[in-house]
């Protein structure tokens, strides 16, 4: 529903900040609260929870955090704010490390983490998250120099497309030349559906 909030900090408290934006303020719970404090202008990426009691922002200061975040919501056992409290550290790259080096110790010192829970994260997310550049997290994913095909194949695993059926159409479309994004996705759709 929302992607980022950008305004002014009204309020840093110790679970949460509240965003300004003209006029409305905004209650984001963030990890470290306190990375905000004293910034003026701020662009927030926010995940909304809704659940039947409530609802939450959370916030994140990159995209790329927001993108793990929401990786972690999906492995079962993790809640919004047991994600947050393993997004609590400002460099991610160890608990990446961890996943894709199966460190289930490492992930039972976060709160709420035992073995089990531990175990699954790395079941689900183990080789499925990018450690060269640790400010874009993302799914490994067919690797063209094409920017217009990646945004492609993405749009198409994002109508629901299996990786597998979508990786085995990224030739046939890398085959087809500088195309753009919206004819990469047409080709790409008569290709998965006949």
């Amino acid at each position: 529903m929302y992607e980022y909030i950008s305004g002014t900090i009204a309020d840093v408290t110790p679970e949460y900040i509240v965003v300004d934006c003209n006029g409305v303020g905004y209650l984001i719970y963030v990890s470290n609260p306190y990375f905000y404090e004293g910034k003026d202008k701020v662009k927030v990426y926010v995940h909304h929870v809704v659940t039947d009691s409530m609802q939450a922002l959370y916030g994140f200061s990159t995209f790329a955090d927001k993108e793990l975040y929401e990786k972690l919501l999906n492995v079962s056992g993790i809640g919004p704010k047991s994600a947050l409290a393993i997004m609590a550290g400002n460099d991610n790259s160890g608990l990446i490390n961890a996943i894709n080096n199966e460190d289930d110790v490492f992930l039972t010192k976060f709160p709420g983490i035992g073995k089990k829970t531990a175990k699954q994260i790395i079941l689900d997310l183990k080789d499925k998250i990018k450690t060269e550049n640790t400010d874009i997290f993302e799914f490994k994913n067919i690797d063209t120099e094409n920017k217009k095909l990646d945004d492609a194949l993405e749009a198409l695993k994002a109508l629901g497309f299996t990786d597998a059926n979508v990786k085995k159409i990224s030739k046939n479309l890398s085959a087809l030349g500088d195309l753009s994004t919206d004819q990469f996705i047409s080709e790409g759709l008569k290709l998965l559906t006949n």
